[in-house]
């Protein structure tokens, strides 16, 4: 995480004063019209931005609340693998050397947390990495838990550190569930001194030294990286391994939508949401580009860490502008990624060290308390989503279909309100700040089939599901109470807006009007009965 380096029917219509407006500008009008076929088909719904969601480091996924709280998103947005930092820091008892300097390995602790993430249906993103003191060959860390950051000071032994680990999981969890793996060669190494003490030459070393351990357990364990900020270092590592004759699985590489600054746990120096509606989503094209004129043009892309900003310290995170954020960003990547994994599930987040307050600009789709984000529904609204897309003109929308015939609409506007770089996200997602009307869109379906429907619509948005403004109604205490808790919770639980039951005559559309307001995100669904 961490930086940003390069009108007629026959049907009942609704008219919800609620609002939104045409993300993109698509005409000089604010007003737009999905039209939808129910045969006209565009093809399988691209899941991939459920494949993969990040966590903060290890030892964190010992705790319980941790553990309740990844059991809860994993049931409400399915999310597929986790990844997190920190597997091998000493807080997890990975290593360590006798008095002859012999090594010792401990994977208990691993073994508790990964046994967990596999009982909920999930699957590891192997992050390899920190470094174990007794094998670092410095002693320059990062973060209040103080990962250390320097290469090995005996890269066989390093190597064999990753064999017995890779073995381990092999011996514990069996082959053919490691092959479902992906072992990703240490975070952000290009972004030094603070996350790699070495050169890019040093970290090719350990990737080689890496990337040879994990393969000589089992050839088919899929091995890769840089994990770079900033998309840097992608094709170096190719051609590396390449001349090298060395595997390489996939890339990775990680992207934030703030244009100043790359590390900044404390939210001190101040952030500043990039105006360009492209910005990192073109970052995502580019690495497929990239990857595509490569020498290995087949390879799989990851994005492990991504959001609109690097900082845990930042109240972007807590608005209800980030759920329209997302879905702007992932629909603009399309199918450039194999997974675009958000960074990270929840505020139990300690780079900084503990957090204060309840609401303090953390990460996550949760905050502490798990009180869900307006970022949570975004990714709860998209999981929603039939696993067959409909062929439609609209750039913000997606519109699905299941193999029951049920019908999914998502719709959002993303509106940059931001009031320009003399103030910093610090200073303005901090408020209280209304959505503005804009404009109406029309939904209109053809050839549904004649059945009757529930239509129930779903809502984010200014004091819809947004639980920061509720905080902010209070006071913004420095501690809830548990009545408080409830409270929050209870007003943004993300139930329907409005629901009803209509019937569909045959030959007849689907017709409805949405009023919307700026960074409205709204979820349709028709449900047969």
């Amino acid at each position: 995480m961490k930086h940003r380096l390069k009108t007629c029917a026959t049907i009942p219509l609704i008219f919800l004063c609620i609002c939104m407006s045409n993300t993109f500008a698509q005409s000089s009008s604010p007003d737009r019209t999905i039209n939808i076929d129910f045969n006209q088909v565009k093809g399988p719904m691209n899941m991939m931005f459920k494949e993969c969601i990040g966590a903060g480091r290890a030892n964190e996924g010992l705790r319980a609340d941790w553990q309740q709280q990844l059991k809860y998103v994993k049931q409400q947005c399915d999310f597929k693998y986790i990844r997190m930092h920190g597997l091998l820091t000493d807080d997890m008892g990975v290593y360590r050397e006798d008095r002859d300097g012999n090594p010792q390995y401990n994977f208990q602790y691993i073994d508790v947390l990964y046994d967990f993430i596999l009982s909920i249906n999930m699957i590891p993103f192997v992050e390899i990495g920190f470094m174990p003191n007794a094998l670092a060959s410095g002693d320059e860390t990062i973060f209040w838990w103080r990962g250390n950051v320097t290469p090995p000071k005996d890269y066989t032994k390093w190597q064999e550190l990753i064999r017995q680990l890779t073995l381990h999981f092999t011996e514990r969890y069996g082959a053919d569930e490691v092959k479902k793996w992906y072992f990703e060669v240490w975070n952000e190494p290009n972004l030094t001194p603070w996350f790699w003490t070495g050169t890019m030459d040093d970290y090719f070393k350990l990737y080689q030294h890496s990337a040879i351990a994990v393969k000589s357990v089992n050839k088919d364990y899929r091995v890769g990286g840089p994990a770079t900020a900033g998309a840097a270092w992608e094709v170096e590592l190719i051609d590396f391994c390449k001349k090298n004759d060395l595997p390489v699985d996939f890339i990775s590489t990680h992207a934030y939508g703030v244009k100043q600054g790359f590390l900044d746990e404390y939210g001190q120096a101040g952030t500043i949401l990039d105006s360009n509606p492209m910005s990192l989503s073109i970052d995502v094209l580019n690495s497929r580009k990239e990857i595509d004129g490569s020498s290995m043009p087949g390879l799989e892309l990851h994005y492990t860490e991504w959001s609109s900003s690097y900082t845990p310290a930042d109240p972007i995170h807590d608005s209800y502008h980030q759920a329209a954020y997302i879905l702007d960003k992932i629909k603009r990547v399309g199918d450039a990624a194999t997974s675009m994994s958000y960074w990270v599930f929840t505020d139990i987040f300690e780079e900084p060290g503990p957090r204060f307050t309840p609401f303090h600009g953390g990460f996550g789709l949760l905050n502490y308390q798990a009180i869900n984000k307006p970022a949570f529904y975004a990714y709860k609204y998209m999981n929603q989503l039939g696993t067959t897309e409909l062929s439609n003109a609209d750039s913000a929308s997606w519109t699905c279909k299941d193999e029951q015939g049920n019908i999914q609409i998502l719709l959002w506007d993303f509106t940059y309100t931001f009031p320009g770089d003399s103030v910093n996200n610090q200073d303005y997602y901090i408020r209280d700040l209304p959505s503005k009307a804009n404009g109406k869109v029309k939904i209109h379906i053809s050839e549904l089939p004649a059945e009757k429907y529930l239509v129930e619509v779903y809502q984010i948005g200014y004091r819809v599901n947004d639980s920061y403004t509720t905080y902010f109604d209070m006071g913004k205490p420095n501690q809830l109470t548990k009545e408080q808790v409830r409270k929050i919770k209870e007003l943004n639980d993300g139930s329907a807006i409005s629901s009803e039951k209509i019937k569909v005559k045959k030959g007849t559309p689907f017709i409805k009007e949405l009023e919307m307001r700026e960074n409205d995100v709204f979820l349709i669904t028709l449900k047969k009965q």
